[in-house]
């Protein structure tokens, strides 16, 4: 049995125009939420192919990232509650600034996504309690500081792909 400890990977686009930020509004298991277009790193895909594809599930727009805004390690901890086990998960998010493209037409927003939402950084600090996560605002922050890096920060291996990327 392998009792390695392993983060579970995600990524972020923190994506600002004309000094508002695109979020979207999700059913969670705390309920509804806000949260940077963001999910899970996919078998087979580096981080910044699954910026590019989240965002476009998440919000129907392309997304072309351009700088990485840093790389966050957080804890969520919930415990047991009505009959389900409780949960404890280390999350490593890669947080990417870019360009957001156009609509792609035919496209809807991914199950459990309810609506996209432009917020400014103050609407953003005063719905705190409504985020999905302390680093959808930690993000925001690093951001507005004018934190970016460049994208070869971040080196995926062909030896990742699964020959689909």
């Amino acid at each position: 049995m392998d009792n390695r400890w392993k983060p579970s990977v995600t990524v972020a686009a923190v994506i600002e125009r004309e000094g508002r930020f695109l979020l979207v509004e999700e059913h969670t298991a705390e309920g509804l939420r806000l949260n940077n277009p963001a999910g899970h790193l996919d078998p087979g895909e580096g981080p910044h192919e699954a910026v590019v594809r989240e965002t476009l599930e998440e919000t129907t727009h392309r997304f072309r990232p351009t700088a990485l805004v840093g790389v966050y390690l957080s804890r969520f901890q919930r415990p047991r509650r009505d009959g389900q086990p409780d949960n404890d998960i280390t999350y490593l998010r890669f947080a990417y600034t870019g360009e957001l493209g156009e609509v792609v037409p035919g496209r809807t927003l991914d199950t459990g996504i309810v609506r996209t939402l432009w917020m400014t950084p103050d609407e953003i600090r005063a719905s705190a309690s409504r985020l999905r996560s302390p680093l959808v605002l930690r993000c925001m922050e690093d951001h507005l500081a004018g934190q970016r890096h460049p994208l070869s920060l971040v080196f995926t291996d062909p030896s990742v792909g699964n020959g689909t990327h």
